[in-house]
């Protein structure tokens, strides 16, 4: 399928050393065809796991191995095309982003065709998440399914665990590379092959296949000296200078502003390894995952502007279905280590909320999503909104603004609360952690009710038909 059929995204993965705590961080938005495709988070029990998986929407199938582990997912709602699992973590606090869907050029698809017996973002999740124990064996596990089944597009795979994160790109049926993000680092990747040098001479930063170099060398691949992965497998295309490159623009003009400063949203000379100026903080990814280039010639919102005649493909997009940053946090229990942060719907007008994954249920506003709009669950409430304030953008954004800060807020001081109550009685963790979620998640739901009410309220004055007597 290609990147404007399915699922799209962008991604921003942050080494512990330039987080703003500590923690690896993976973050990821996720962006469907449609602007209404529900999801929901959920934990997936070993005893619900499937031994032998089926996809729906190709012809990959596998046998799973018996001993799956607990992990959380944010599947679609209405399961007809697949699972779509997308981002978790395991009970061993191991994080999975799956996938950042990417490009690679028609020579690779010539010397290694894609298969339609292959795995794809529909199964990702779901046949490798739970049967890991490291964010490396994360990359062995995906690695030994593509080279005994293929894949039948390319896709970009994330993992974390408390120290590392590996960052493993799909080129061709069968081939790929895995680099891990340097402590002190961060990648932002938008739907294109990101990775560049490989050190075949340095396994703690770099795993392949055997036959990489080799495929590449017999196939007549490689056009330049050196071997960098991204101008071998990589696409260079007008469709890139207009939906891929300027996301990357408008992360690096944010996080390191100056090493960019005489770059075009055009570019195709972004880096992939990159350095903030500062520690990159929760909030400064919601922002960049939240961007339509705000404050750029680009803005889609902007007044007076056409959004049809705007260049450039936004980050925060109408049909972004979630947003997940997948937090492993050092210094703490293995019980309280890990969070969710999770926004529903488009990112402009939601919020991002923490979620303890060392449970056993989530809260039913996020987890019972259907097909049916229903503003008591937290997907379809902020489809809702977005409808409604990207129609009066201008007039309702003060209001999003100080919903997000509110609510951002709250989430920051529930962790240190929650934090504080575990280190005080350690008994029940898990019966804790589920009660502590609901309390969250019933608080944002209420704000985000009361967020709804007044977009309705300045909307409803607002559209065509609306008169008072001050029209005469």
């Amino acid at each position: 399928m290609s990147i404007s059929e399915l699922s799209t995204c962008t991604t921003i993965l942050v080494g512990k050393n330039a987080s703003f705590d500590g923690s690896t961080l993976v973050a990821r938005n996720e962006d469907s065809g449609s602007a209404n495709d529900p999801k929901r988070l959920i934990v997936v029990h070993p005893d619900v796991q499937p031994r032998q998986y089926q996809a729906k929407t190709s012809q990959f199938k596998i046998t799973l191995p018996d001993n799956p582990l607990r992990y959380t997912a944010i599947p679609n709602a209405v399961e007809d095309q697949g699972i779509w699992g997308e981002a978790g973590i395991n009970s061993e606090n191991v994080a999975m982003s799956a996938t950042e869907t990417i490009t690679t050029n028609e020579r690779v698809i010539g010397a290694d065709p894609l298969t339609k017996e292959g795995l794809g973002e529909e199964d990702l999740l779901t046949v490798v998440l739970p049967y890991i124990h490291s964010a490396r064996e994360g990359v062995e596990r995906t690695a030994a399914i593509l080279k005994e089944h293929g894949t039948y597009e390319t896709n970009g795979i994330i993992f974390s665990d408390v120290n590392e994160i590996w960052y493993m790109e799909t080129a061709g049926g069968h081939h790929w590379v895995a680099q891990r993000v340097p402590d002190d680092a961060y990648v932002v990747a938008p739907n294109q092959t990101g990775i560049q040098e490989i050190d075949f001479s340095d396994p703690d930063n770099f795993m392949y296949p055997d036959d990489l170099r080799e495929f590449v060398e017999q196939n007549h691949l490689n056009l330049n000296d050196g071997f960098n992965f991204r101008k071998i497998f990589g696409s260079h295309s007008q469709l890139d200078h207009h939906y891929n490159t300027p996301r990357t623009w408008f992360a690096q003009r944010y996080f390191n502003a100056e090493s960019v400063k005489d770059m075009d949203p055009m570019s195709d000379n972004f880096s992939f390894i990159s350095h903030a100026d500062h520690k990159i903080t929760i909030e400064d990814i919601k922002y960049v995952l939240s961007s339509h280039y705000q404050d750029t010639p680009y803005d889609p919102f902007a007044p007076n502007t056409d959004f049809k005649t705007v260049p450039f493909r936004p980050i925060g997009i109408n049909r972004t279905q979630e947003m997940c940053v997948l937090q492993i946090r050092p210094n703490q229990p293995k019980e309280t280590a890990a969070i969710q942060w999770v926004a529903m719907a488009a990112n402009p007008f939601n919020t991002l909320v923490p979620f303890f994954t060392n449970v056993t249920n989530i809260p039913s506003s996020y987890r019972d999503a259907t097909g049916v709009a229903d503003s008591n669950n937290a997907y379809w409430i902020n489809r809702i909104i977005a409808v409604l304030a990207a129609d009066h953008y201008q007039a309702t954004i003060s209001a999003i603004e100080a919903f997000q800060e509110k609510t951002l807020g709250y989430g920051h001081s529930r962790i240190s609360e929650i934090d504080y109550k575990y280190s005080a009685n350690k008994a029940n963790i898990t019966a804790l952690l589920e009660k502590e979620n609901q309390i969250t998640a019933d608080f944002i739901m209420t704000e985000t009710k009361s967020l709804l009410t007044k977009v309705v309220g300045t909307a409803g004055n607002l559209v065509p038909g609306s008169f008072t007597r001050d029209n005469y």
